[in-house]
């Protein structure tokens, strides 16, 4: 299976990696490659401490002060230096949107603090933009204390060394040593979407019918009846997400696909997923998903000008029929 975080772009894909790359400072990812290539970049002659002191450890978070709305820069005070036993997490503003996953993708706000110095080390916040990453692919102090929590839940994360930078020797840039805890706060923006989440909507009389079996959708065209001209975009689940599609976002996606003249499915991406640029989709993807929320599910209906104007080899779709989609809109994260 690919790597989570690429689509339908005339049925190929572009494969887009959806990381913390470029976020600056010491951010929850756990790559040994990546921290090793910093850490040498940045090593000098000189014997740079590679520990602090040893503190002994506090099993409670309630010295740790954080003021500010969900969406909010957070103010975090506490009194430096202090190390904590283990990972511990506290909702300090509860949401009501989707669990999370142990494997999820998610959409986060976040301020890192070092509880031994006191200072700073990254904040997305400053940076302009959430941070889009999988909880498998960071440290695992993050990954403990997000997994269970809910997409509007403000949290405080206390992370001790061993389940944050020891393993990789500190941060690269010297701002977290080995034995240093960690603290963030982190605003859970969004996460992926594994099926649809939000209001059933109604659809318009006299479109394809879609029924749904154990998540699936199965969509029944009335192959007698003439196709429409214009593209038709009909909302069937108005998804719960925080995030609505740009025109500028990667998106990964659930659909399948379907001729207008046979009935018949002719691409299925139910069992995997895809993902990609919007940008490089189908003109009636373009039109139809953007501003569409996150945990939506989409019916497109795109006649040969906004679907496959010449057909298509593989799937085989011939010239001037129309296709139907069925979409689910799982993540999507900006391009720049």
């Amino acid at each position: 299976m690919r790597s989570k975080v690429a689509v339908l772009a005339s049925a190929a894909s572009v494969l887009l990696v959806l990381a913390l790359a470029g976020c600056g400072g010491a951010s929850p990812s756990a790559s040994p490659s990546a921290a090793a290539a910093s850490a040498s970049a940045s090593a000098t002659p000189s014997a740079a401490p590679t520990a602090h002191p040893s503190l002994a450890p506090i099993s409670s978070i309630d010295g740790v002060a954080v003021t500010g709305a969900f969406g909010a820069d957070p103010t975090v005070t506490f009194t430096a230096p202090f190390a904590i036993d283990e990972t511990r997490s506290k909702v300090l503003v509860a949401g009501k949107g989707a669990e999370i996953a142990a494997t999820s993708l998610v959409d986060v706000n976040y301020r890192g603090v070092n509880a031994y110095t006191g200072k700073v080390f990254d904040n997305s916040w400053t940076r302009g933009s959430t941070a889009q990453f999988s909880l498998d692919g960071v440290v695992a102090g993050f990954k403990t204390g997000l997994t269970g929590k809910h997409v509007g839940d403000r949290v405080l994360l206390v992370i001790p060394g061993k389940d944050g930078y020891d393993s990789q020797g500190g941060s690269g840039d010297g701002s977290i040593l080995v034995g240093d805890t960690l603290v963030f706060v982190v605003d859970v923006v969004d996460i992926d979407y594994q099926k649809p989440a939000g209001a059933v909507v109604t659809p318009a009389a006299g479109l394809p019918t879609v029924t749904d079996a154990d998540g699936v959708p199965t969509v029944t065209i009335n192959t007698a009846a003439a196709a429409p001209t214009a593209t038709v975009v009909q909302p069937l689940i108005a998804g719960s997400g925080t995030h609505k599609i740009a025109a500028g976002d990667a998106i990964m996606v659930h659909y399948r696909m379907y001729s207008w003249t046979t009935g018949a499915l002719l691409t299925d991406k139910y069992s995997d997923y895809d993902s990609g640029k919007l940008a490089d989709t189908l003109a009636c993807w373009k039109d139809g998903l953007v501003g569409q929320a996150l945990g939506s599910r989409v019916l497109l209906i795109c006649p040969p000008a906004s679907g496959f104007p010449e057909g298509n080899p593989t799937p085989s779709i011939t010239k001037g029929d129309t296709v139907v989609f069925v979409v689910d809109l799982m993540f999507a994260a900006p391009t720049s």
